[in-house]
C-alpha cells in the first residue's frame, strides 16, 4: 500500500491541499468503516503526506457523524507518524482575535455518545492523556506560524480548546461558564481525533483557525454568515502555508514524540488472552506489540 509519513486534517474551509504534487486519490477500508473522504496522497516539499478532509471534501458530515475512528485508523494503516489538523473555532477571550490562529496544548469534553477509543471487545488500554497533544509537534506547527508572520494574524501557544458536540452553538450562559474555566477557543472536533491518534501512537497537534468570537462577545450579534465564511476561506489560505511550512521543517527533522510508544504500558489484558477477531481488528495498532 502507498505510504504517507505525515498526515493532514483540514477542517471547516480546508477541503484540499493546492500545492500537493503527484497525486493519488486513495479509498481505504476500515475495520471502523470508511473514513470521511478518499484519502489524497502527494508530495509536498518532497515529503510524502496524506490529506483527508474531516467533513468531507463537500463538507456532508456533522460533527457527531465523523467516523473519528476510521479516520485514524486509515492514516495508521498508511504509515502516519504525525497528524497535523486544522480545525474553525470560536473565541473565548477578547485577545484571541478572528484570523488568529491557537495551537491548543490542552482540551475539555463537553462531548456525548462519541466512541473515543479503538479498545474493547476483549481488550482494555489506558493511555496517559494528561498531555494530549504531541508538545514536539505543537511546537513545529506553532514556530511555522511564527516563521511566517502572516499579516492580521497572532499566534498564541498553547490554549484550552472546548469540543462541545454541535451542531447548534453554544448558549450564552454556555459560552460564559467555558471562559470562567479558562478556556481558550470553542469547536467540534478536535478531542477525539487526540485521543484516537495517541492509541494509534501518532503524533497529534492541532491548528485551532479562529473565525469569530463565540456568544459571550457583546459583538456577536452583529456577525454575519458572510463574515464567517471570508474569514474561513482567509484562514484557509493561511493554514496551507502554515502545514507547507510545518511539512518541510518535520521532513527535515522528525521530532521524537511520547505519543509513539503511548501503548508501551497502557494495554492491561494480556494479549495472548485478546479475541483473535479482535487482534485481527487491530492489527495495524497492535502489529509492533503482537
Amino acid at each position: 500500500m502507498t505510504e504517507a509519513n505525515i498526515g493532514i486534517i483540514g477542517g471547516s474551509g480546508l477541503y484540499k491541499m493546492d500545492s500537493l504534487k503527484d497525486v493519488e486519490e486513495v479509498h481505504i477500508d476500515t475495520p471502523f468503516g470508511s473514513p470521511s473522504d478518499a484519502l489524497i496522497l502527494g508530495n509536498l516539499d518532497g515529503a510524502r503526506v496524506a490529506f483527508l478532509a474531516r467533513h468531507g471534501r463537500n463538507h456532508t458530515l456533522l460533527p457527531s457523524e465523523l467516523p473519528f475512528r476510521a479516520n485514524i485508523y486509515a492514516m495508521k494503516k498508511l504509515g502516519v507518524k504525525y497528524i497535523i489538523s486544522a480545525s474553525a473555532v470560536g473565541s473565548l477571550k477578547a485577545e484571541v482575535k478572528p484570523l488568529d490562529m491557537v495551537v491548543p496544548d490542552q482540551f475539555i469534553d463537553r462531548t456525548r455518545n462519541r466512541i473515543s477509543t479503538f479498545f474493547g471487545e476483549g481488550i482494555v488500554a489506558h493511555i496517559t492523556f494528561g498531555d494530549p497533544v504531541c508538545k514536539n509537534l505543537a511546537q513545529v506547527v506553532a514556530d511555522a506560524i511564527a516563521e511566517l508572520n502572516l499579516p492580521d494574524v497572532s499566534l498564541h501557544r498553547g490554549g484550552t480548546y472546548v469540543c462541545m458536540e454541535g451542531p447548534a452553538f453554544s448558549t450564552k450562559a454556555e459560552s460564559n461558564l467555558y471562559r470562567s474555566w479558562g478556556a481558550t477557543v470553542i469547536g467540534m472536533t478536535n478531542l477525539q481525533e487526540a485521543k484516537l491518534a495517541k492509541e494509534a501512537e501518532i503524533a497529534y497537534a492541532t491548528m485551532a483557525l479562529v473565525t469569530d468570537y463565540d456568544c459571550w462577545h457583546p459583538d456577536h450579534d452583529n456577525v454575519t454568515v458572510e463574515m464567517v465564511v471570508a474569514n474561513l476561506q482567509r484562514n484557509a489560505v493561511n493554514a496551507q502555508k502554515v502545514i507547507q511550512e510545518a511539512v518541510r521543517s518535520l521532513n527535515a527533522n522528525p521530532p521524537e514524540s511520547e505519543s509513539h510508544s503511548a501503548l508501551k504500558y497502557a494495554i492491561l489484558t494480556r494479549l495472548d488472552s485478546v479475541p483473535v477477531a479482535t487482534k485481527q481488528k487491530l492489527e495495524a495498532i497492535l502489529q509492533k506489540y503482537i
